[in-house]
């Protein structure tokens, strides 16, 4: 039976999962971003009620600026999202657009340790953040920015059309440097410190793996 399983139904789970896996996050986060930011285009701006709580450099902005650019990025990134095209740039653009709502909105005041900070992972906010809806948004987004967006996308027939190798894998510093690099920029608007320090982490082992592999071997 464990035969069975392992020869004839993970390979066909892993094969259908490569067309339908992401392809469910996909419908869903479209749908969110798409009703947030035509609903944006249709109401009237409110940020100038939350503008001092934006986050640098977005804090430099006017209020109607950043409406205009949380509106038009939701629904042209849900877009992008939904067919599948450029999927790790829009759902990385969609991350930091939720991350600067969540300082903006939804994040605590204050917090002094984590068990208080989690107070403010809940729906309604009583005082004490209501974070929860982004951060599912967020780890909603995170497996397209690594994986992209499947089979059943644009980027899919772009690459096969001009004969690109798809799902290669390459795992070293540079590989820990580009996940640190994209949980920093999640994180750099909510928690600024440990935001710049997983970018400054991730460049430099990015960096270091950029020189390590072009290094001329001691034969040359």
């Amino acid at each position: 039976m464990t035969r069975f399983i392992t020869d004839h139904i993970i390979p066909r789970l892993n094969s259908a999962g490569a067309f339908f896996a992401y392809l469910g996050l996909r419908l869903i986060l479209a749908w969110e971003f798409w009703e947030a930011g035509t609903t944006k285009l249709k109401g009237n701006n409110w940020f100038s009620n939350v503008q001092d709580n934006f986050p640098f450099p977005f804090s430099m902005f006017s209020a109607d600026t950043n409406w205009v650019l949380a509106a038009y990025g939701e629904v042209i990134f849900a877009l992008l999202i939904l067919f599948g095209l450029f999927t790790r740039f829009a759902a990385l653009s969609l991350i930091i657009i939720t991350a600067v709502a969540t300082a903006a909105v939804h994040w605590p005041e204050s917090w002094g340790s984590l068990s208080e900070l989690w107070q403010g992972y809940a729906i309604s906010n009583d005082g004490n953040g209501n974070f929860k809806l982004p951060l599912i948004f967020i780890v909603m987004a995170l497996p397209l920015v690594f994986n992209g967006a499947g089979k059943i996308s644009l980027d899919h027939l772009i690459s096969k059309y001009l004969k690109q190798p798809e799902n290669k894998t390459v795992c070293d510093i540079a590989t820990i440097g580009a996940a640190f690099t994209v949980f920093g920029l999640t994180l750099v608007f909510v928690m600024p410190t440990t935001g710049l320090i997983l970018i400054g982490l991730g460049l430099a082992a990015i960096i270091y793996q950029f020189f390590a592999s072009n290094k001329p071997s001691q034969a040359d």
